[in-house]
């Protein structure tokens, strides 16, 4: 064996088991940042709206006006899915239940509200969407409540 093929066998013996460890390890953080990442905007927004609520009430009146849906409802509606679909993300606790009005949400404002504003027109809303989407494809992932009540009560199925 050469020098160059010692020193490739090494690396090779080195980078082996440091691909097992992030393959394995890999995608339940993936999963677990994704759902925290994505909670967290939309924790954020909740709080925000809460902290003034009279602003919140004007913007759903005056700012975010939906076709059908009265404007306190919408703000009283929309508050709450911001506020709970978060923490059940958090925690992966029916996360992908938890996820369909966030999206939904994320929906309104890029295609209703935006349709009515550029403003509302960012791609920002598009990473959401994707983000949100693959929850709902892939679920919470291993690092979840949902995990580990399917493998508790459910055995023998991932």
């Amino acid at each position: 064996m050469t020098d160059s093929q010692s020193l490739t066998a090494k690396i090779a013996g080195l980078y082996g088991p440091i691909i097992t460890k992030l393959e394995t390890l890999g995608p339940p953080v993936v999963d677990l940042a994704v759902r925290l990442w994505i909670g967290l905007v939309f924790f954020r927004s909740g709080l925000q709206k809460l902290d003034d609520w009279e602003s919140t009430l004007f913007l759903f009146e005056y700012e975010y006006v939906l076709p059908v849906i009265p404007f306190e409802w919408a703000a009283y509606m929309g508050t709450a899915f911001e506020l709970a679909m978060p923490i059940l993300l958090f925690v992966g606790l029916a996360a992908r239940l938890a996820a369909v009005p966030l999206l939904t949400m994320a929906l309104t404002i890029q295609f209703i509200l935006g349709a009515n504003s550029p403003a509302y027109n960012d791609f920002n809303h598009f990473a959401w969407m994707t983000f949100l989407l693959v929850i709902i494809a892939r679920g919470p992932g291993k690092l979840s409540i949902d995990h580990w009540l399917r493998q508790t009560f459910m055995p023998g199925q991932n």
